[in-house]
């Protein structure tokens, strides 16, 4: 069984340390997509935090594998190390142009959305007026599939999510994203983007976030029960886990530089409130009680292990080879 966590962010500083990431090879996580910036961070800031990421996985061979490939995944697992990938979320660090996917496919960015919550020139926010994808986007979409990238929609309009996912020749994913029919948050996706990600072949991959899971102390019966809703949906080969946990880590301030307005990007009128505070996550120590909760929910052993990793690693057998 491979288990598989589509998002989890360190602090998006060249200085966080790695050592978060050991409480996953602890519970048995093969592979983590870890971001590496969002559309609210400057470039300067992003390629920083990625040249730092690398140079910190490189030097730890035996703990640690950066890969884009399943036969690097399944060697690093092998051997005992943790599978890592980056993500980028939102399109704004590729400046306006397309050329920019392939390289940060090349410095280990295995998946990306176009946008942040917010509209931009490419894609269209969830908690922002509805904007489709533009056709700058249906060119991104094309570098995306071009460089054996994962098709995010996570954070991204409920229009706009459609218009990529009809426009994407691969498998498209939401890699941290819930069902609204559950929770009435903007950043759960509905019924019709559900479907339309399994119509692709895709996966929906359930965040471990308080807010988007309607419980104040999230754990693993929260998540199963999001899951559950999903594969009763569309199936059980359309549902994965990202548990978007967000580490933090005393002395470093990961805020972008200059002027940042945390209000806009995380409106208080979508249910975000001050400065985040209120956002609470489902631990990592999670992961080792997913896989029962998911059985108490209805699910087969064989099924459960494709919710834990399984959909992800077909999905990324189509995308990256």
């Amino acid at each position: 069984m491979t288990v598989w966590d589509a998002h989890a962010c360190l602090p998006l500083h060249p200085d966080a340390s790695l050592a978060p990431l050991q409480a996953y090879a602890a519970e048995g996580v093969d592979y983590v997509s870890i971001n590496v910036g969002m559309d609210m961070n400057p470039l300067e800031q992003v390629m920083a935090v990625i040249a730092a990421f690398r140079t910190r996985i490189a030097a730890e061979p035996a703990r640690y594998a950066l890969v884009h490939r399943l036969a690097e995944l399944d060697a690093a697992r092998a051997a005992g190390r943790l599978a890592l990938g980056f993500d980028l979320e939102g399109s704004l660090p590729l400046l306006g142009r397309p050329e920019m996917v392939a390289l940060y496919s090349s410095l280990g960015v295995n998946q990306i959305h176009f946008a942040y919550n917010r509209n931009n020139a490419v894609a269209g926010g969830c908690h922002d007026e509805e904007q489709g994808l533009t056709p700058l986007g249906r060119r991104m979409v094309e570098a995306v599939n071009a460089a054996g990238m994962l098709m995010d929609c996570s954070h991204t309009g409920r229009r706009c999510s459609l218009d990529i996912m009809a426009a994407s020749a691969a498998p498209v994913i939401f890699s941290h994203a819930n069902p609204l029919a559950l929770v009435a948050h903007g950043r759960n996706v509905s019924d019709a983007q559900i479907r339309a990600c399994a119509a692709t072949g895709g996966v929906v991959c359930i965040s471990g976030v308080s807010a988007f899971l309607g419980s104040a102390a999230p754990n693993a019966a929260d998540v199963a029960r999001h899951a559950a809703y999903v594969a009763g949906l569309v199936g059980v080969a359309h549902v994965g886990l990202g548990l978007d946990i967000g580490f933090s880590e005393p002395g470093l301030d990961d805020r972008p530089p200059g002027r940042f307005d945390p209000g806009y990007w995380w409106p208080a009128a979508a249910g975000y409130g001050a400065a985040l505070g209120g956002i609470r996550y489902t631990p990592v120590q999670a992961w080792g009680q997913i896989l029962p909760a998911l059985q108490a929910e209805g699910f087969s052993a064989a099924d459960a292990a494709l919710v834990m990793g399984g959909n992800m690693r077909r999905v990324a057998a189509q995308v990256w080879g």
